[in-house]
């Protein structure tokens, strides 16, 4: 097994976290969770950083669970299966919660947990021949602790078929329900693509993206209501008064670049 699950590199203003066991599909254990969780910390408060792309080494993405710490959970008490599914949970939230875009580069298959991994994520491109899967039925288990996020990406009613018949599907059928963004031919595609959404989000305003994150997950699903509307109202204006909102508006008007995208010196 490799001596590291995963590595963390950056080049510009784009963060990369890339699993690295290979030779384990690049599957879940609890060392692997405290290191994702770790490392989505630490490229999320980096100043310099725009954008965090998830990516991984070999044929799979991620496999789910490993097989050595589902041996050791066989026999855990609910209590620790309790305090492990948390670990899991918390993994999963600090990548949604990530102040910063995240990208899923997915170049090979996704069962189970990984699954939640690129469902978490704020985007999601794939290879063509990678092949997703909700299998947890066929071991007895369910998809609980990764589903608010799978639903959220593939939809309720995409979800009722896959976490019911554990089928595996293509990243065309990934595509078409919404859980990836967009299908690459190859890896350079995959690549082309993931350059192309990371210098546009890297060209925008780093305070309006983190403020559009939270949009987004504060107005999912919520009743169109005062309530609701005033929340709105209150966003637009916070972010007209802003600095870089500022800024913005008069770099436009006065036809030039705004300070986040000015050279230094």
């Amino acid at each position: 097994m490799s001596q590291a699950p995963l590595a963390i590199t950056q080049s510009g203003a784009v963060a990369r976290i890339t699993l690295t066991q290979p030779e384990v599909r690049n599957a879940f254990s609890d060392a692997v969770i405290a290191a994702i969780t770790a490392a989505f910390e630490d490229v999320g408060a980096r100043s310099d950083v725009r954008a965090v792309v998830l990516a991984a080494e070999g044929p799979a993405f991620c496999a789910g669970a490993d097989l050595n710490w589902m041996r050791r959970m066989a026999d855990y008490t609910r209590g620790e299966n309790i305090a492990d599914a948390a670990l899991l949970a918390a993994m999963l939230r600090t990548i949604a919660e990530c102040p910063k875009p995240t990208i899923a580069r997915v170049q090979g298959d996704v069962y189970a947990g990984g699954m939640g991994l690129v469902a978490a994520c704020d985007m999601a491109v794939a290879v063509e021949t990678a092949g997703f899967c909700l299998s947890e039925v066929r071991l007895g288990l369910i998809p609980a602790t990764i589903s608010p996020y799978v639903i959220r990406a593939m939809g309720t009613r995409a979800a009722q078929r896959y976490f019911l018949t554990a089928e595996r599907f293509d990243a065309a059928e990934a595509l078409r329900i919404g859980f990836v963004h967009a299908v690459a031919a190859d890896a350079a595609a995959l690549d082309a693509t993931v350059d192309a959404w990371t210098r546009t989000l890297s060209a925008n305003s780093p305070q309006a993206v983190r403020a559009c994150k939270r949009l987004v997950n504060d107005v999912a699903g919520r009743a169109i209501d005062d309530a609701l509307i005033a929340a709105t109202v209150e966003g637009i204006a916070d972010i007209r008064a802003s600095e870089e909102g500022r800024e913005g508006v008069q770099a436009f008007l006065n036809k030039r670049k705004p300070s986040w995208l000015a050279p230094a010196g």
